[in-house]
């Protein structure tokens, strides 16, 4: 009798208070959307990191007539250096996993292949590309390592690191993440206010029921329970909204859209969907408990 009692009054409180439950469930909807979006696109920055990251090399060019360098002085890198070069870099496993030597000729093919609908083409000799050496380590990370051992010595033009230019992509996504999140937090606080609004618009309203049930010996919780179940039960819908809104941006906008678009990385999976929809439900519902009963104990008392 005691559960038959709770749902029915939670059923006429959500009835009587329509148009603000209505209110709860789309904000709660929209707010818990944006913070699981975020979630998204921190795992799709992840993923790609570990993509990307995996296939960083480490570019040595050699120097080629015409260099300014002040280690290019002497001229074209001779054979000798070359090769010292190279006998310098097997020296450096495990962390040197593989290393690739790309003559001019195959610098130039390769230039060719990347620009061939560009008119820069015409413009570029084979000579203009320098010789370089491409190294693949065990650890990315370690790119100083290289970086100390090579730059600056005779026959060496310059060492570019590849992660310098991906950390920088992967700073602006992280600033776009942070914009996201920031949004979602401002829009999960309105959503908080607007669960104490209801609460405390609902108790005003159903003071002379707590009041009967306090005079007949009810206890706080069970008193406070139905307003609680509507803020949970406002939430909860919501919240199952929000996840719904999530599957769709994983099947229409990264599945349909941006990986048949751009095939040369990697996307983030379902198992990102699956891992942040249970905490969608648990920040909506949580959030909405807790804000319901600290209002209660303030407002709901006769």
């Amino acid at each position: 009798m005691r559960a038959q009692f709770v749902a029915s009054e939670v059923g006429n409180g959500l009835r009587r208070n329509l148009t603000m439950t209505l209110a709860v469930i789309i904000t709660v909807a929209v707010s818990l959307t944006l913070f699981g979006v975020s979630l998204l696109v921190r795992a799709q920055v992840d993923t790609m990191k570990d993509f990307w990251y995996d296939k960083v090399e480490v570019s040595i060019f050699l120097c080629a007539d015409g260099s300014d360098t002040s280690s290019c002085v002497g001229g074209e890198v001779t054979r000798a250096q070359r090769d010292q070069i190279r006998a310098d870099l097997e020296s450096l496993r495990p962390l040197v996993v593989e290393i690739y030597y790309e003559s001019r000729e195959e610098a130039f093919i390769r230039f060719q292949e990347q620009f061939a609908n560009s008119p820069i083409v015409d413009s570029v000799g084979e000579n203009a590309l320098p010789e370089s050496f491409r190294i693949k380590l065990s650890d990315p990370t370690q790119y100083d390592v290289v970086a100390s051992a090579f730059s600056g010595r005779p026959g060496i033009e310059q060492v570019n690191d590849q992660r310098q230019v991906l950390d920088k992509f992967f700073r602006l996504l992280g600033g776009l993440q942070a914009v996201a999140l920031i949004i979602a937090i401002v829009m999960l606080v309105v959503t908080v206010l607007l669960i104490v609004n209801t609460m405390r618009v609902a108790a005003f309203s159903r003071r002379r029921e707590t009041s009967i049930m306090r005079l007949v010996g009810a206890s706080n919780l069970y008193i406070q329970l139905p307003f609680l179940l509507e803020a949970a039960v406002s939430a909860g819908i919501g919240a199952l909204l929000a996840v719904g809104g999530l599957i769709l941006t994983k099947t229409i906008v990264i599945d349909q859209i941006l990986a048949p678009s751009f095939q040369f990385t990697a996307f983030v999976g379902w198992e990102a969907v699956l891992a942040i929809a249970p905490l969608l439900l648990l920040v909506g519902i949580g959030l909405s408990a807790i804000a319901a009963f600290f209002t209660l104990r303030k407002y709901l008392r006769v």
